[in-house]
């Protein structure tokens, strides 16, 4: 028995120690290991064993690849205005007041198109744009937009390489790569990439312009977590082709808030983008009234100075009449309460404004119901344009 024990000991022993004789060449005979069971050694990345497939590493991915392309569409914009105390003399030269991205998306007959933020140039006075090799180009300012947050700038394009290739927004999908470009923080990170995904379409963000805490617009926006900051407004969003999809405009900034970056969907900004170039200014309809919805007036106001039947639950009532406005001329007055406008319901001004702008033009007939003194009663009205 014990010779049998160290027979079946000395064999582990052997089997244990073979593959270290092995490869210190003390064994007095030469010895192969066999493949493993799929017939597979590696060879310099070569696959042998019936078939060969070479094994490449490129660097150069696709993300890398666009963002190549498309970098020299993407610029810096930069704001100089004019700053005066009561020392100086007119004339002096403009100061910097603020960096921001845009888009070089247009080239033609010796001049290049560059769409922005209407916030990254407001009250300019002169505008530079910087191109990728840090060259600085004076532009000028054809036009810009409040409520999209749009503005279109023009400058010789002798310098200019690249333009912007324009995609759409309306297939995108949720997860699908974006990438963002432009200047975060000014322009020492000119040219900053960021990547991340489409978290959300069709987002609706409000909008406050006069600062009274009260909505006075909805931007339709896409949704992306990647990183926009200060001096990305204006740049570009673009998919995995390389194609524009879209127009960094805003950040939530909040320390309990990561990653929600917003961008306008070029669809939407085309036809403003085609407007602006064209005429200077977005024309909107427009129908001469100062008005409020009803969700800001005390309730009991419905009842004793509006006179409101228990049914109706929202709308817009008139505070004040333009002169001579499409509303004067239709016979509406202060304290009447607009319902609908063509049938469609309105419970604010955000639903009137968008009706307007989305669903009309100047010189449209509109019919617009309304209450007076607890009268339902009806009127057509011809939008007029909006200087």
């Amino acid at each position: 028995m014990p010779t049998i024990v160290g027979g079946i000991l000395g064999a582990v022993l052997v089997l244990l120690a073979l593959p270290a004789l092995v490869q210190t060449e003390l064994l007095p005979y030469d010895m192969t290991i066999p493949e493993d069971e799929s017939g597979l050694v590696e060879d310099d990345q070569e696959l042998t064993g019936g078939t060969t497939k070479n094994v490449q590493l490129d660097v150069s991915t696709q993300i890398t690849e666009v963002v190549e392309k498309v970098t020299p569409s993407v610029v810096g914009v930069v704001n100089l205005q004019t700053r005066q105390d009561f020392w100086q003399q007119e004339g002096d030269s403009a100061q910097q007041a603020g960096v921001g991205s845009g888009v070089i998306y247009k080239k033609q007959d010796g001049t290049a198109y560059v769409v922005t933020n209407n916030h990254v140039i407001e009250g300019a006075s002169e505008i530079e744009v910087v191109l990728a090799d840090e060259t600085r180009v004076k532009a000028q300012l054809i036009g810009g937009d409040l409520f999209t947050d749009l503005a279109v700038l023009k400058m010789p394009a002798d310098q200019v390489k690249q333009v912007a290739e324009l995609g759409t927004s309306e297939n995108l999908k949720v997860g699908e790569p974006a990438i963002a470009i432009g200047n975060p923080l000014g322009l020492s990170f000119a040219g900053s990439v960021t990547q991340g995904i489409i978290s959300g379409k069709e987002r609706a963000i409000p909008q406050d312009f006069n600062g009274d805490g009260m909505e006075d617009w909805q931007a339709e926006v896409i949704q992306t977590d990647a990183a926009i900051n200060p001096g990305n407004s204006g740049g570009a969003l673009i998919n995995i082709d390389g194609q524009l999809i879209g127009i960094n405009s805003m950040k939530i900034a909040q320390s309990s808030v990561e990653g929600i970056g917003f961008a306008i969907p070029i669809d939407s900004a085309k036809p403003i983008i085609d407007e602006l170039e064209q005429y200077g200014q977005v024309n909107r309809p427009y129908i001469g009234i100062e008005a409020y919805g009803l969700n800001e007036v005390p309730s009991s106001e419905w009842n004793n100075t509006l006179n409101l039947p228990q049914d109706v639950e929202g709308g817009l009532y008139i505070r004040s009449i333009r002169q001579m406005s499409p509303a004067a001329k239709a016979g509406l007055e202060p304290l009447d309460v607009i319902t609908s406008l063509d049938g469609e319901p309105v419970r604010d001004i955000i639903d009137l404004r968008k009706y307007l702008y989305n669903e009309k033009d100047p010189g449209d007939e509109m019919e617009i119901t309304y209450y007076r003194d607890g009268e339902q009663a009806t009127t057509t009205l011809t939008l007029g344009s909006q200087e």
